[in-house]
């Protein structure tokens, strides 16, 4: 709590009246971080015109913000989890809430004629796991390869789920191959 007063250029009595406890301030980081991830997300997907080139947005851009930032990757899927109820409470609308833009998006490219209809809400919980699974796995490997190779075959398999073809899934993202160069410099 000290090294947080001072951080925050205040005194551990200030951060004891906005957040009485360590577990609201934890809590707190929690809410912080997905609503950044939201938004990250959001930006990317609006970025795009086209129904599946948002969803490989979307894709991309979690796996890559998380790629970025270990350390908080572990402490919203790993650590949360083994913290108690309370977390597990906010684990659970945290991955709730990224289920339902997941279906948001799915909604609207089985609107636009692009998916064919499909339980939205059920696939979306599908790929909401992958996507956990995936990054859960890298969090608790001892010697972790990148996180973001593991984007065209996660983008495959969730594309293949929603009825996309098999043309377009071979063609491979376009903006992917942008991200790779940049990131390999």
């Amino acid at each position: 709590m000290d090294e947080i007063a001072t951080a925050a250029n205040t005194s551990k009595g200030g951060v004891y009246f906005h957040f009485p406890t360590k577990d609201t301030i934890f809590r707190e980081l929690m809410r912080t971080t997905a609503d950044r991830l939201a938004g990250k997300v959001e930006r990317a997907v609006a970025a795009e015109t086209d129904p599946i080139a948002r969803a490989e947005a979307g894709i991309r851009t979690v796996l890559l913000a998380f790629a970025g930032h270990r350390t908080t990757a572990r402490l919203l899927l790993i650590d949360a989890v083994a913290a108690g109820r309370a977390f597990q409470t906010e684990t659970a609308i945290m991955h709730a809430r990224f289920a339902g833009l997941i279906r948001g998006y799915l909604e609207e490219a089985q609107a636009a004629g692009t998916i064919p209809e499909l339980d939205a809400e059920t696939t979306a919980r599908a790929w909401f796991g992958a996507l956990n699974e995936i990054v859960s796995r890298w969090l608790l490997e001892e010697k972790p390869g990148r996180l973001e190779d593991s984007y065209p075959v996660l983008r495959a398999v969730l594309l293949r789920s929603v009825g996309v073809s098999e043309a377009r899934i071979a063609a491979g993202d376009p903006a992917w191959h942008g991200t790779a160069a940049v990131r390999s410099r």
